[in-house]
């Protein structure tokens, strides 16, 4: 068990290092100049020479990948090239909204996905089943775009219940607080519920076929009792893996969300920093969300690992 453990920490240490190159190699393709865009059309090659040498970009491409990794090991993300603020600052004021965000779509979502599939899995082939099925495929379909503009439509075009811009200025009590958050927080839950819903089904209907449930059921214990104290446990695994993927989706997937509702978080940070070339906001950003989605991976992996024995004896 420890040595499985240890793999598995051991290969997601070693792709921190493959994530930060590819990275590094997409913001040096991003179209455009980052000088150019710093100082403008017209600025003199004094000042584009100069600037130059101050981002390092006068030494060759490797070294300054070296230098930016160091940099980033060590706790020192850089300045902003646009405001000159610390990068860490500014993602400092930036990460709670987005933690807040996942955090209460998380809240939502999980048990909300779970039990529609425990009940889903409990009247199989039932006019429920297949209405969550349905339900599930529909909102596998909908881009978060497509939803979060058809909840603007209804809700703040029409109904006028709630805002359709989020902390268009700051709340000033919880209901305004909860109010502007509501349609962000549910674009997500449509988005994450489906594949959390129907693999909790899925991997119900996998465990009840095994030996030990079909001897359950033959003794006539209740259909409940055996996918509750029985079946659950068999399919906690992929329910966890599949959790825990939706939960990374959360961190680093709110991009499209946070720009349609313009929510202040760390998503906003990031497309705004690549409309303005600021590059190294950009490249912070970005391995702040892979390392989170390394890290929700490797969880999913350890928990599956600690809740099914069979994976830790591996033939």
């Amino acid at each position: 068990m420890i040595r499985l453990l240890a793999q598995r920490v051991a290969t997601g240490l070693l792709t921190i290092p493959a994530i930060s190159l590819v990275v590094f190699a997409g913001t040096e393709i991003l179209p455009g100049d980052v000088v150019t865009a710093v100082l403008g059309q017209g600025a003199a090659n004094v000042d584009v020479a100069a600037i130059r040498q101050q981002l390092n970009l006068d030494r060759p491409v490797p070294e300054r990948y070296v230098t930016w990794l160091f940099s980033l090991a060590s706790g020192d993300l850089g300045k902003s090239l646009g405001s000159g603020q610390s990068i860490a600052t500014m993602i400092g004021e930036r990460l709670p909204y987005t933690l807040r965000l996942a955090g209460v779509t998380a809240l939502v979502a999980v048990p909300i996905s779970v039990v529609l599939g425990l009940l889903a899995a409990m009247r199989a082939g039932s006019w429920f089943d297949r209405l969550t099925s349905g339900a599930t495929m529909v909102f596998l379909s909908g881009p978060e775009f497509l939803v979060g503009t058809l909840l603007v439509i209804l809700f703040a075009v029409n109904l006028r219940w709630l805002p359709a811009v989020s902390f268009a200025s700051e709340p000033q009590g919880f209901v305004d607080h909860f109010r502007s958050m509501t349609l962000p927080v549910l674009t997500l839950t449509v988005a994450v519920i489906a594949p959390m819903a129907r693999m909790t089904r899925s991997a119900l209907l996998t465990a009840l076929t095994s030996p030990a449930i079909e001897m359950a059921i033959l003794k006539g214990m209740p259909r409940a009792r055996i996918v509750l104290l029985h079946a659950l446990p068999i399919a906690l695994p992929p329910i966890i893996t599949v959790i825990a993927l939706n939960l990374a989706y959360l961190v680093t997937g709110v991009v499209i969300v946070e720009v349609v509702f313009n929510y202040p978080g760390m998503a906003k940070l990031l497309v705004d920093a690549v409309g303005t070339r600021d590059i190294p906001v950009v490249q912070a950003c970005a391995m702040i969300f892979c390392f989170a989605f390394v890290a929700l991976n490797l969880t999913a992996d350890l928990l599956a690992l600690v809740a099914n024995p069979r994976r830790r004896y591996p033939r």
